[in-house]
């Protein structure tokens, strides 16, 4: 029992943290929570008592008490669910939230929805994981997202979700359908953003999202061209803007936002401070497969200027 309460209260306190990635706080690339009394559960209960049969005065709450109660106890459960899969995510232990997760997959929860379409991306997204399988967890994590935006608009972390898995999905689709979905993607980010202002993760991505459009090459962008009569179109000092307010709002949350603010000061020309951030994404705990990846860019890149 011990252990169960100092294991609830180290989850509590990971996760309550202004750096922790549980609900209602950022995620990394892998990119976290929109909790509250929009759950399925619920909704479900109250749609079950509205359709009871005609019951005497005392039945009905006799009977009211009992699904009261269990609706209370089914809740605990879901919050202990989400509080054990925040934690797996915190020690990026992904495969076993995902195995976790799974048990989930046909919920109406937009919070465990979600997290699987999250979760599903990490795997994905893995190394030495065959294409095949990486399609398929793409396509599956961009169900769960696009089923968790149905299920609630609100819900920043699905509008994230949706936005990034709709991204992953053009790299089967196409140059052709990615620029097509461009204005959707951004979109998508900026209502995140708007949901919720301290998420770092969705300011990391928006500025993915303008670096990846200043960086466009020739022939992607002739082809934007066909598809809009405004194309997409983005500058260094844009990407600049969102990678430095993800570090206001969670400094060094991400390895690769370090990075990433290094090669974009490699873009506007200023050699200075590149070399300033890649030093400290050099630098950051190899705490993942993606960290250590980071960190051998970040080294290639100090060479070729010098440092």
């Amino acid at each position: 029992m011990t252990g169960t309460l100092l294991a609830r209260f180290v989850t509590r306190s990971l996760l309550s943290s202004p750096g922790s990635k549980g609900r209602g706080a950022s995620g990394r690339y892998r990119w976290p929570a929109a909790s509250g009394p929009n759950g399925a559960l619920t909704r479900g209960g109250a749609a079950l008592l509205l359709g009871l049969p005609a019951l005497s005065y005392l039945g009905c709450e006799v009977y009211r008490g009992v699904q009261s109660s269990a609706v209370v106890h089914a809740l605990e459960k879901v919050d202990d669910v989400l509080e054990q899969a925040d934690y797996l995510y915190s020690c990026a232990e992904i495969e076993k939230l995902y195995q976790l997760l799974q048990e989930y997959k046909d919920s109406d929860n937009v919070e465990f929805l979600w997290r699987l379409a999250r979760v599903s991306r990490d795997m994905s997204v893995m190394p030495d994981l065959a294409a095949e399988q990486k399609k398929r967890l793409t396509l599956e994590g961009f169900d769960y997202a696009k089923k968790a935006l149905e299920k609630d608009d609100g819900c920043f972390a699905a509008h994230k979700w949706y936005a990034v898995l709709l991204s992953d999905v053009g790299d089967y689709e196409g140059s052709k359908f990615k620029i097509a979905q461009s204005f959707v993607i951004r979109r998508h980010l900026e209502r995140a953003v708007e949901l919720n202002p301290g998420d770092a993760t969705s300011l990391h991505i928006l500025g993915h999202w303008c670096f990846a459009f200043a960086e466009l090459p020739w022939y992607q962008s002739k082809l934007a061209a066909l598809i809009f009569a405004t194309p997409p179109t983005a500058t260094y000092e844009e990407a600049l803007e969102f990678f430095l307010k993800a570090e206001e709002v969670q400094p060094s949350f991400y390895s690769k936002n370090l990075l990433m603010l290094g090669k974009t000061y490699i873009g506007m020309n200023d050699r200075e401070r590149a070399v300033l951030w890649l030093t400290k994404a050099k630098n950051y705990p190899t705490l993942t497969w993606e960290d250590k990846e980071v960190h051998k860019e970040a080294l290639v890149l100090l060479k070729k200027l010098g440092s």
